[in-house]
């Protein structure tokens, strides 16, 4: 489209398959893959970190910096106020993502994140929401923002649009994600152990997290030890394989890739009413479960054992319907427009003219 872009990200790779995927992304990236450090605790070093920023920023005479989540908006503005102060034109756009605001306002942790976006705000040109559910959660605890905004969900790929193939000895259902209260994993097992002599399915937990121990220990306390396997980090595509159904439990979300990665395989999905979720599934008619409520999901769980075509004939509309509305192509052209039609960042408008007028 272009543009040449970059990314800025922490130093610390989360896992080898972070580490490999970065690799990978430098070679597409004209501006590089810059790794910096970036503390998970707020102090001097952050002051540093968007020092390098605005600095790696300032060398490549950059159009727009483009902050992600609170840690990466907080680096962008703070960086971008450096530049502007050396008369750079560098546009600042921030996205929060789940963890800038999941936090209750009435927490001190959340009073904190509140304010520091009140005070962010102003040094910022452009803020792109996930979804609607986001944007309206940005102004009833932080404020109207008086930029320009635009919500563009996100997408996936051509390629991971198919038909995913199940295993020999697939289980009945997987959980994919961080294992945490906040996923509603613990919901899960509740709801697979409830009514177990009637439907006695099995589970595949996919993923790691801060809770994992306790989440390991609960199972056993639920006499599931039999009935549910943990299988650590796994690609999505890799874990679909291996069961019939995915769960989504969680007690919040934001706008959750697995269940777009879950409806562009057509995989059976039970997921919870929160966050973006509804947004995704549209005018497909899928029940949502309540957050938090295990005789709901244990209900989900023994209708779909039941009887698993409704649920088939639901994943294949919702499939179409990701593939229409949620791709990267989508994603991308949306993103590249504000940046030029409501930021006027850049020169790609006058670069696309002469080009016009050179053929």
């Amino acid at each position: 489209m272009g543009a040449e872009i970059g990314v800025i990200c922490d130093a610390q790779a989360m896992s080898e398959e972070t580490d490999a995927a970065l690799n990978r992304l430098a070679e597409n990236c004209t501006l590089g893959v810059t790794r910096v450090p970036m503390t998970r605790r707020m102090g001097f070093a952050d002051w540093l970190t968007q020092g390098k920023i605005a600095k790696h920023a300032a060398k490549l005479d950059i159009d727009v910096l483009h902050g992600h989540g609170l840690e990466g908006g907080a680096y962008a503005r703070l960086a971008g106020r450096k530049l502007k102060r050396k008369g750079k034109h560098t546009k600042i756009v921030y996205t929060p993502h789940g963890g800038s605001l999941d936090h209750s306002p009435a927490s001190p942790i959340g009073r904190f994140i509140r304010m520091a976006e009140r005070r962010l705000a102003p040094l910022t040109d452009g803020m792109i929401f996930e979804s609607r559910f986001v944007r309206q959660l940005y102004a009833e605890t932080v404020g109207q923002p008086a930029c320009p905004t635009r919500i563009v969900p996100n997408g996936l790929y051509r390629h991971e649009f198919y038909e995913s193939l199940l295993e020999d000895n697939a289980a009945d259902f997987v959980f994919i994600g961080e294992l945490s209260k906040t996923k509603g994993i613990d919901v899960f097992l509740e709801a697979l152990a409830a009514h177990q002599n009637i439907f006695p399915g099995k589970a595949i937990i996919v993923g790691s997290g801060p809770d994992e121990a306790r989440v390991r220990r609960f199972a056993r306390k639920l006499d599931l030890g039999s009935r549910v396997s943990f299988s650590g980090v796994q690609a999505a595509r890799t874990a679909f394989v291996r069961a019939r159904c995915v769960v989504v439990p969680s007690r919040e979300e934001s706008f959750p890739y697995i269940v777009l990665e879950a409806a562009a395989a057509r995989m059976p999905l039970i997921a919870t009413n929160v966050g973006s979720i509804r947004e995704i599934v549209g005018d497909v008619s899928m029940p949502l479960i309540p957050p938090g409520d295990v005789e709901a999901l244990a209900s989900q769980l023994r209708v779909f054992l039941a009887d698993p075509k409704p649920f088939l004939a639901r994943a294949a509309k919702l499939q179409a319907r990701v593939a229409e509305r949620f791709t990267a192509e989508n994603m991308a052209q949306a993103v590249i427009d504000f940046y030029i039609a409501e930021l006027g960042a850049g020169s790609y408008e006058k670069q696309a003219q002469e080009a016009v007028t050179a053929s």
